[in-house]
């Protein structure tokens, strides 16, 4: 779950639901914001939040340059786990009911939408970065919908994502970012976790359907064969000299000294001449741009060999859960 929250487009809501185990994680976060409290409901929840904790460090970094330099990969097997979790839905409704198709649909048609917005810059002041926690968060234990999807279409992926990274080299800065994102964070958890909770015990066909209808959706915007419109800006390290230049008129032997780049007088001349005048947000902004691009016979054979594999990891892995069979 929390490597699915690394990554652009995909929900870390998905994986719990594709494992049989949402309406007990939802239930469960319900019971923690109402202080119904019990034994089981902290191991489970313990045993879940470690592994997430553990993930979100340890893995923001390989997440953030797989994505940037590797998207096709990353993307592959997250439809395949995604779609994994189809077969457990369908039973959950109880079948192909006409209630659930409609809601299905429903839940498709926003998928559709959300696929199709726009990229956005939002400066990253206090109060923005906790409404996008806030949004990001509930958005998180929602299956099809990801934080960091909607992180990348208000600009602010690379800010809060690679904050976790540098809690080491520049930790108050980070601190700045995650402390307001974790209060947003707490608000839209508890708020729509209540709200889910409450649909799925009384409308469970309808509710099931569009989470259904989301999980289907949601490999809409996982496009495996995309790439940046602009790499040297998706590289985070890169981007960050390009900011040296064009922010602060940086020379080739600051950039060095401050990002270590080994760039040349030529370099610095070519991001000037092709970013020049542009703002920080602005630079952000680009660096989210996308493109689809003609894969290789030998990428396209990999796409669904990762995507196959993502699946049968799915239903291997929610055989395992209590009560499977």
């Amino acid at each position: 779950m929390g490597l699915a929250n690394l990554v652009p487009g995909v929900s870390g809501g998905t994986m719990i639901l594709a494992l049989g185990l949402y309406d007990r994680f939802i239930s469960s976060i319900a019971e923690l914001t109402t202080l119904r409290w019990s034994k089981s409901l902290f191991v489970f929840m313990a045993l879940i939040g470690s592994g997430l904790l553990v993930a979100l460090l340890s893995m923001s970094g390989p997440a953030v340059w797989l994505v940037s330099e590797h998207r096709w990969i990353a993307y592959s097997i997250f439809v395949g786990l995604t779609l994994g979790g189809v077969p457990e839905l369908i039973k959950l409704c109880g079948g192909l009911r006409p209630g659930a198709l409609i809601a299905g649909a429903v839940g498709v048609a926003i998928m559709v939408a959300l696929a199709n917005s726009s990229a956005s810059s939002v400066p990253p002041t206090w109060i923005n970065l906790v409404w996008i926690g806030a949004l990001a968060a509930s958005s998180m234990i929602l299956p099809g919908i990801s934080g960091s999807y909607l992180l990348l279409i208000f600009g602010l992926y690379e800010t809060v994502v690679g904050s976790l990274s540098l809690l080491k080299e520049e930790p108050v800065e980070a601190i700045g970012i995650l402390v307001p994102v974790g209060i947003g964070a707490a608000i839209g958890i508890a708020a729509l976790s209540n709200i889910l909770k409450v649909a799925l015990e009384k409308r469970p066909v309808s509710s099931h359907g569009l989470l259904l209808g989301l999980l289907v959706g949601s490999v809409v915007g996982l496009w495996p064969f995309q790439e940046a419109v602009h790499p040297d800006l998706a590289n985070r390290p890169i981007r960050k000299g390009i900011e040296l230049v064009v922010l602060e008129g940086a020379d080739a032997a600051q950039v060095n000294e401050e990002r270590g780049l080994g760039w040349t007088d030529e370099d610095v001349a070519r991001a000037t001449a092709e970013y020049g005048g542009k703002t920080k947000n602005e630079l952000k902004a680009l660096s989210n741009e996308l493109r689809r691009f003609a894969p290789s016979g030998g990428q396209i054979a990999g796409a669904v060999g990762l995507l196959v594999l993502g699946f049968g990891a799915t239903l291997l892995l929610g055989r395992g859960r209590p009560g499977a069979r």
